[in-house]
C-alpha cells in the first residue's frame, strides 16, 4: 500500500508547505492553507496518456506506424540545445470554429493541442458560446467535418441536448458526454481524439486517486495537469471552463492559469445584451484583441460593426451638459463609447467618488488636475462617473473625455455635438498624444462626427478627413470649447 503523505496547499496562489500556517508566506493571503492528503505513488507521471489509443491499429508498446512514441524516445533528439537561428519555424495550423469574433479572441483559430481556460460569471453564457461553437464545428462544409466533443459535468446530456435545441442546432452531430470522473474523460478522449474538447466545468471534475473533494485546489491542480498533458500528447485541443469569485479572478489557484496557453474572461451583465470575450493571456496571438457578442433567443451572434453596439447614431448629435463620446481602442478595432459624469452637492460634507467603468483611481486624479489646474470646485460636490454600456475602459486616451464630461456636468456647459474627445491627462493639466489617431478619427468620420478635439502635439491622418480638428495643448483651451 502506498504511503500517505500530507502537506498544505495555498488555494490562493496554489504553493505547497510542509506545515499549516496562518499566512501563506508566497502569496501573503490569510488562512488560505487547507490540508491535503495524496498518495506518493508516481506522482509526477502523467496518467492521462494511459488514455491514448494507437491510431491506426497495432500493439501499444510498439513503434510502429500511427503508434505514440515512448515518452523517452520522444525526448531523445529534443532536448539537445540548438542555436535560435537553427530552429525551424513552427507552422502553426489553425482549426476555425466559425464564429468570427470567438476566432478574432483566439489569434485566428483554435491551435492543435493548446489548452484554452474560459472563465466568467455564472449565467454569462460560456456553455452557451461553446455549444455554438462546438455545433459550428461539426456542421458539415462540404467535406468530413473534425470531431469535437462536449464533456458536460454540471448538467445531463439530456439537458444539454435541451439547450441546444434552444439554441437550433438540436440535430447536430457533435458528441456530448455527461461524465465527471476525470479517468473515464480522458479514456473517451483517447479513443475519439477529438480536434476539440470541451471540458464544462473544470470545478466538478474529480481524479479517483484524490481524496479531495471534487472543486478543491488540489483536484483543480491535478485535473488541469491531466488534461493538458493529454492536450499535449494527443494533439487534442482542451477547452476547460472555469467559474469567476466575488473578487473576479477563476476561481481555485494561479497554477491553473499558467499551465494553460489561453486565458479568456467572458464579460457582461444581464443588464445588457452585449457580450465581450477578453484574452487574458496568449501563447498563440495577441491579448489585445476582444470578441463582441448580442445575446439573443437564439444564442449568441457576433456583432461586426463594433462603433455601432455601443454607440447609438442617433445621440451622437445631441445637445447634452454632460457626455463625452471617445474612441477606445480595442486590438485592432475601434470602440465608440459615451462617458456620462453628474455633480451634485455633497450632503454634510462628505463628498462622494463613484465610478462605474472607469479606473476609481484615475477618476480621482483626474478630478484633482481639474481642480488644481482649471480652478472647478468640487470638493464639496458629488461626482459620478459612468461609462455607457457596462463598458470597462482602461485606454488611457478616455482622461480627456472624462475630464470634460465632469466639467461639463459641474459648470453646465454642453460640448458640441457630433464631437470627439481624444486625449491623455497628465497631472500638469497637459493634453498627451495617444496612440493610433488616425484610425480614430476615420471611424469617427465614417459614423458622421464633424468636430474633434485631440492633443495639440496629435500627428493627424496623412488622408485628410472631414473632422474639424480642435489642437489643445492643456485642459483649460478644451474647456473653452464647451458651449
Amino acid at each position: 500500500m502506498a504511503k500517505t503523505k500530507t502537506y498544505f496547499l495555498c488555494r490562493n496562489c496554489g504553493s505547497m508547505h510542509p506545515k499549516w500556517l496562518g499566512k501563506c508566506p508566497d502569496c501573503g493571503t490569510w488562512d488560505s492553507l487547507e490540508e491535503v492528503s495524496k498518495a506518493t505513488e508516481d506522482p509526477h507521471r502523467p496518467k492521462a496518456l494511459d488514455a491514448l489509443a494507437p491510431v491506426g491499429g497495432g500493439d501499444r508498446g510498439a513503434e510502429g506506424a500511427g503508434a505514440l512514441p515512448r515518452r523517452g524516445a520522444a525526448f531523445e533528439n529534443e532536448s539537445v540545445p540548438l542555436p535560435l537561428a537553427d530552429i525551424p519555424p513552427l507552422e502553426v495550423p489553425r482549426i476555425s470554429t466559425h464564429i468570427s469574433e470567438f476566432d478574432r479572441v483566439l489569434g485566428g483559430g483554435v491551435v492543435p493541442g493548446s489548452a484554452i481556460l474560459l472563465g466568467g460569471e455564472p449565467g454569462i453564457g460560456k456553455s452557451t458560446l461553446l455549444l455554438q461553437a462546438l455545433a459550428q464545428m461539426a456542421a458539415p462544409r462540404g467535406g468530413t467535418p473534425p470531431e469535437v466533443l462536449y464533456v458536460t459535468s454540471e448538467e445531463s446530456a439530456q439537458q444539454t441536448q435541451l439547450r441546444a435545441g434552444r439554441l437550433g442546432f438540436g440535430n447536430s452531430r457533435l458528441k456530448v458526454h455527461a461524465e465527471t470522473n476525470l479517468e473515464k474523460i480522458t479514456t473517451h478522449i483517447g479513443r475519439l481524439r477529438p480536434a476539440l474538447a470541451v471540458i464544462d466545468s473544470i470545478q466538478m471534475i474529480y481524479n479517483p486517486g484524490n481524496p479531495s473533494a471534487p472543486g478543491s485546489v488540489s483536484q483543480l491542480r491535478d485535473c488541469c495537469t491531466e488534461l493538458v498533458y493529454l492536450a499535449k500528447a494527443s494533439g487534442t485541443a482542451v477547452c476547460l471552463v472555469g467559474h469567476v469569485t466575488k473578487e473576479g479572478i477563476l476561481a481555485g489557484p494561479k497554477l491553473v492559469e499558467h499551465i494553460v496557453d489561453t486565458v479568456l474572461y467572458f464579460e457582461g451583465d444581464s443588464h445588457h445584451d452585449h457580450r465581450i470575450v477578453r484574452a487574458a493571456k496568449n501563447r498563440f496571438g495577441t491579448t489585445l484583441e476582444i470578441g463582441l457578442f448580442r445575446m439573443t433567443g437564439s444564442g449568441l451572434d457576433p456583432v461586426d460593426d463594433a462603433s455601432t453596439l455601443l454607440l447609438d447614431p442617433q445621440e451622437k448629435g445631441e445637445k447634452t451638459a454632460g457626455s463625452v463620446v471617445t474612441a477606445a481602442l480595442q486590438g485592432s478595432r475601434v470602440l465608440m463609447v459615451e462617458v456620462q459624469a453628474l455633480t451634485t452637492d455633497a450632503m454634510l460634507g462628505t463628498a462622494k467618488r463613484k465610478v462605474s467603468g472607469a479606473d476609481a483611481s484615475r477618476v480621482a486624479m483626474i478630478i484633482a488636475v481639474l481642480e488644481k489646474r482649471a480652478g472647478l470646485r468640487l470638493v464639496d460636490k458629488d461626482v459620478f462617473v459612468n461609462i455607457v454600456g457596462g463598458i470597462k475602459l482602461s485606454d488611457p486616451s478616455a482622461d480627456a473625455a472624462i475630464a470634460l464630461a465632469i466639467a461639463s456636468a459641474h459648470m453646465n456647459r454642453p460640448l458640441q455635438p457630433s464631437t470627439l474627445v481624444l486625449g491623455e491627462l497628465g497631472l500638469l493639466g497637459e493634453f498627451r498624444p495617444v496612440i493610433q489617431v488616425a484610425q480614430r478619427m476615420i471611424e469617427a468620420q465614417r459614423l458622421g462626427f464633424a468636430h474633434a478635439i485631440v492633443p495639440a502635439r496629435t500627428k493627424l491622418p496623412a488622408k485628410p478627413t472631414s473632422l474639424q480638428a480642435h489642437l489643445c495643448r492643456r485642459l483649460d483651451q478644451a474647456l473653452d470649447l464647451l458651449q
